[in-house]
């Protein structure tokens, strides 16, 4: 291919004739003239040998880029005697050299990369054999592993890290030279840095807290935009109403669950059966005063339709596209961990004032009291959010910029960075869209062009016909933990009131603990667990512990206890938050890049699967409850439990494609 460096060519992965392997394999095999025991054998050992020949000239290339910043280290150390201004830009210009070949090195690593994923799939859908999960898995986790040096990129980082120190220690011309390691706040501001830590990133797949979380939001797919692609400038970004988009996925969750202590009292006293909120959880200001009004004119459907008209004002797609759309790439997954830790502030803060609210007084005939004051308070709330939103916000720039990054002109030579990045936008190992054939084309592969596929889907029906079966699945166990988190927290007041007497205080310190509960469990499995641990396999145990959760919440003996309540609701709810933030990184990674823009994106995807089921579970809630309430326990759990059996099959069905 064009792209391939001339002088590395023999040490690229031969994609070409381990394609016409493949096809004489499946040749073979039809004909009786090779078992697929055999073929297995054989093509595992020519995919090593051609992954043990790219990793020892990447090892090769990186002691020669350690070698050169080694005499350039000699250099430095004469100059900081010296002090010479000039000189240490010209050692500057000289460690950016070697900046410059080291994103040649990785954009090699990314190509052979992206050849071994796409021979990989080519041998499974030929064979119809998931040889990709025995290989990748037995591979990766050797200790000899040839791999684990694509996967881990152990040296490249070591290199970055010198280049960064030096330059570092190069950056002030007065001769006042910092150190990252003394002033770990400080943010080296070198454009080939930025691009090289990007594409490292990239590469590693490097699981941290905030990545962790980012995804947990889906606005940062895997195959994120390189800095090249970046449409956001400092300059249009505007921090207020970044903060007033946060603050309206705040006061949406506090507004949802605001209301679940007291919606049942509510109901009743307007003359509903106890379960009749099942359907009110789903124009904020409007819905809210009429839901603190329903109760003086005594009128259900007022206190119905409000809280529709408090749904339909959720913007959380809305949210999710600012963020993705508005916000620097340098601090959208800041933004995007942000995002997560408002809805988590929101739900648990909702029920914790709902707690405070239990009060009782008449004002102009309108009465204020624990079920109305939800609404009043979250009306002013609303109001004055709008007129935050009216005097701050700035309507975001919507004029196309050139897909282009400033950088210093060091030499001619250097105009292939931006090329180099551009290569480098490409997912590693997941969806790239290149081929390594020498004419640069894969007919077999039945894959888009490149022009389209960059478009994003402009329908519902195209965004559901770029859903592939493991995406598919994911957005099940999206609906499925939706839909027992909502069975769990809509019916918590009902339950506890009818099996253990609880106050309204007492349902809502309950569901707040459960709230708090979002956060620290995020930073558990983001710090430790996926460091451990693949996301698939904790996707299953998460799922098999929502199902002993749910299992555990049935009612089978006459005496139906505090601590089988609290500890099944507890087991179900935290393990829903693991489930949720596992799941959403890998949909991240396993959807199209297709969806990760655009308005019917993975985060519209995800949030109308979220919607759909928290109203297919309230409304299982309002039927049961024609039931009685003796049976609305067992009854409405039921459904949560086939669901969630249904999406443990489905991912063992898609597990081998879930990496």
């Amino acid at each position: 291919m064009a792209d391939q460096l001339e002088e590395w060519k023999e040490y690229y992965i031969n994609y070409k004739m381990m394609k016409k392997k493949v096809k004489q394999y499946v040749q073979q095999t039809q004909n009786g003239g090779r078992n697929r025991e055999q073929v297995l054998k054989e093509f595992s050992r020519m995919l090593d040998d051609q992954i043990e020949k790219i990793v020892l000239f990447l090892l090769q290339q990186q002691g020669h880029l350690a070698s050169r910043i080694e005499k350039l280290g000699e250099e430095r150390a004469v100059l900081v005697e010296q002090s010479d201004a000039s000189q240490v830009s010209e050692l500057r210009e000289a460690y950016r050299e070697v900046g410059v070949d080291l994103m040649k090195l990785l954009r090699f690593v990314d190509m052979n990369a992206t050849g071994i994923r796409k021979i990989l799939k080519k041998f499974d859908k030929r064979f119809g054999y998931k040889f990709t999960d025995y290989y990748v898995s037995t591979r990766a986790n050797h200790p000899c592993s040839q791999l684990q040096q694509i996967f881990k990129q152990v040296g490249i980082v070591a290199v970055v890290g010198a280049l960064s120190r030096n330059l570092a220690f190069l950056q002030d011309h007065q001769g006042n030279y910092l150190s990252i390691y003394d002033h770990p706040s400080i943010t080296l501001k070198d454009p080939i840095i930025e691009q090289i830590n990007h594409s490292v990133q990239k590469l590693t797949h490097a699981t941290n807290l905030l990545q962790f979380i980012g995804q947990h939001a889906l606005i940062i797919p895997e195959d994120m935009q390189s800095g090249s692609e970046d449409n956001v400038d400092d300059q249009s970004y505007h921090f207020m109403s970044l903060l007033l988009n946060l603050a309206n996925t705040f006061l949406y969750m506090v507004n949802t669950y605001i209301i679940v202590p007291t919606a049942d009292d509510y109901s009743v006293s307007l003359g509903a059966a106890a379960t009749a909120p099942g359907i009110q959880q789903h124009y904020a200001v409007l819905g809210n005063l009429m839901y603190a009004l329903a109760y003086d004119v005594n009128s259900l459907a007022v206190l119905i339709v409000g809280r529709l008209l408090c749904g339909l004002g959720s913007a959380r797609a809305v949210n999710r596209r600012y963020i993705s759309d508005c916000v620097p790439l340098k601090l959208r997954l800041k933004a995007s961990a942000g995002f997560v830790s408002a809805s988590a502030l929101g739900m648990a803060c909702g029920p914790a004032l709902a707690g405070l609210l239990q009060t009782n007084f008449k004002i102009y005939g309108l009465t204020f009291d624990q079920n109305t004051l939800p609404g009043w308070i979250m009306c002013v709330a609303w109001i004055t959010y709008l007129f935050c939103l009216w005097i701050s916000f700035k309507e975001p720039d919507h004029i196309a910029r050139e897909n282009s990054v400033d950088t210093p002109s060091f030499d001619s030579g250097h105009q292939r960075i931006g090329n180099l990045e551009d290569g480098l936008a490409q997912p590693f190992l997941i969806d790239a869209k290149e081929s390594l054939d020498e004419n640069g084309e894969d007919n077999d592969d039945n894959e888009e062009d490149l022009e389209d596929s960059h478009k994003p889907a402009t329908s519902l029906a195209a965004a559901y016909r770029l859903l592939t079966p493991s995406v598919k699945v994911q957005l099940l166990i999206y609906f499925m933990l939706k839909f027992a988190m909502e069975v769990l927290l809509s019916e918590s007041s009902v339950i506890t009131t009818f099996y253990f007497n609880w106050s309204t205080s007492t349902v809502a310190m309950f569901l707040a603990v459960l709230g708090l509960t979002v956060l620290p469990v995020n930073v558990i499995v983001g710090s430790y667990i996926t460091n451990l641990f693949q996301d698939r396999q904790i996707l299953v145990a998460s799922e098999i512990m929502v199902l002993i959760g749910i299992a555990m919440s049935f009612h089978f003996t006459s005496n139906y206890s505090v601590p089988q309540y609290v500890s099944s609701a507890l087991i179900t709810f935290v393990f829903a938050e693991v489930l949720e933030g596992v799941n959403l990184s890998l949909l991240s990674r396993v959807m199209s890049s297709r969806l990760s823009r655009g308005t019917y994106n993975g985060g519209l995807l995800s949030t109308e699967a979220g919607t759909l089921a928290r109203v297919a579970a309230d409304m299982t809630i309002t039927a049961a409850g024609y039931l009685g309430q003796s049976s609305l326990l067992n009854v409405t759990l039921l459904p949560s439990l086939l669901i969630c059996v249904a999406s443990i099959v489905a991912t063992f069905c898609t597990y081998n494609s879930l990496y």
